[in-house]
């Protein structure tokens, strides 16, 4: 837990600061930026089921130790160089440290956590978002001295976390399922990549991910967009940040246990992907709406349905992540679970990248087309079929595996159900 709220908080105090530092500090141009930090963007989405590979043949913890040693590297060069050469792999470094802790930590997680899987990914969700939320906050503070500052003490923060881990970090052994050990790496992905209903699961959540990263996207611009005042625009945006942070870490367990107790893990899904979907529904009414030429009636309908819409974002991915973290241990059958994870977020982070690809061309597309409102209602859309694609791997039983491959294992299946309908 501690692991990755410090995560969060170094990544969180320099990211979102670093395009105006390239544009700005350092005068590069737009396609420049758009380059370093696409860099960083391709090197962690794209290497996630690298990583999970090297944590399931190698041990959580020495892969969860590289990858903060790399972030330490990168995020000390962002801050200390100016050349395009040396800040490309800089930001590459970044990325790949991501692609290797993030694998490692949750498996780890759930390797621990054992039949508290569920309660462990909530309160994981809370420490997760409470580094989100105070990142930026301390980012700002130190960029408002120099940006170079920020990136050190980030490096900084990461070097102590690293000294922490190394001392205080129990080894873990992947487990690679009843009798097995790993053989080759190709046998390791040919398990993976054959787990059916894994891969049916990773496909029916993809677009979950394109739903939920447009806090980061359309939200925003949205609120620009019909502010029309760039200090009530960026006032809304941390608004939205803040709200969404500050649902999470007050209702995550508690929601977690109610579903738990009333829905089950299928059914907690389903609502998760059914809450995201209607998050787009207020700013698809919204867009009916005239826009009024100022004052607090504009600024109320400018952040007011965004708002609305960041926290049905945060109900829908308290109902369904800690849920759907436990569902991908349990279709891996205790093999390769860092592996697995390693792939489910490399598919669903072509998601995102689709996703944001085809919302950012479809909000400009259609409002000039005079169809503002058609680019909600098809995310909302998006959010029905993947609440569909999961209810109906629900009801034909394959998001829950009968044959665990070791009693009790942390990838097993075989916690007591809960007594209750859908567990």
């Amino acid at each position: 837990m501690v692991n990755q709220f410090t995560i969060n908080l170094g990544f969180y105090m320099l990211m979102p600061y670093l395009a105006q530092y390239l544009s700005g500090n350092l005068g590069m141009a737009a396609w420049t930026v758009g380059l370093i930090l696409g860099v960083r963007n391709f090197s962690q989405q794209g290497m996630f089921f690298f990583g999970g590979t090297l944590a399931d043949r190698f041990g959580y913890k020495p892969v969860i130790i590289t990858g903060l040693t790399l972030r330490i590297a990168g995020f000390a060069v962002l801050g200390l160089v100016d050349s395009l050469p040396a800040l490309l792999a800089a930001s590459a470094a970044t990325g790949l440290a991501g692609a290797l802790f993030n694998p490692a930590v949750r498996a780890y997680l759930a390797h621990d956590a054992r039949e508290r899987r569920v309660e462990a990914f909530a309160l994981f969700n809370v420490f997760y978002q409470a580094g989100i939320l105070l990142g930026p906050l301390v980012g700002m503070a130190l960029t408002g001295v120099g940006f170079r500052l920020t990136c050190l003490v980030a490096a900084g923060i990461f070097t102590v976390l690293a000294v922490v881990q190394v001392r205080a970090l129990p080894a873990r052994a992947p487990s690679h399922g009843a009798g097995s050990s790993v053989t080759s790496v190709f046998s390791q992905w040919r398990t993976v990549v054959s787990n059916r209903p894994f891969l049916l699961f990773s496909l029916a959540m993809i677009g979950s991910y394109a739903l939920s990263f447009q806090v980061y996207l359309a939200l925003p611009l949205e609120v620009r967009r019909a502010a029309g005042d760039e200090r009530v625009g960026t006032l809304g945006v941390g608004l939205l940040f803040a709200a969404s942070g500050l649902a999470t870490i007050a209702g995550q367990t508690r929601l977690t246990a109610w579903c738990r107790r009333h829905l089950g893990t299928g059914r907690s899904l389903v609502a998760g992907l059914t809450a995201l979907g209607a998050a787009f529904l207020p700013l698809a009414a919204a867009a009916a709406l005239p826009i009024p030429p100022g004052g607090p009636a504009r600024w109320a309908l400018a952040v007011g349905p965004p708002l609305l819409s960041a926290l049905l974002i945060a109900l829908g991915t308290m109902l369904a992540y800690p849920f759907e973290m436990d569902t991908i241990v349990a279709l891996a059958r205790n093999r390769y679970v860092a592996t697995h994870y390693g792939l489910y977020n490399t598919i669903c982070g072509i998601g995102i990248t689709l996703g944001n690809l085809l919302t950012g061309a479809a909000l400009d597309t259609a409002r000039s087309a005079g169809t503002p409102a058609l680019p909600w209602l098809a995310l909302a859309a998006t959010g029905g079929v993947c609440a569909l694609a999961v209810f109906a791997l629900h009801r034909t039983g394959r998001l829950a595996p009968t044959a665990p491959d070791q009693p009790g294992a942390p990838g097993g299946t075989a916690r007591p159900p809960a007594p209750v309908p859908g567990g």
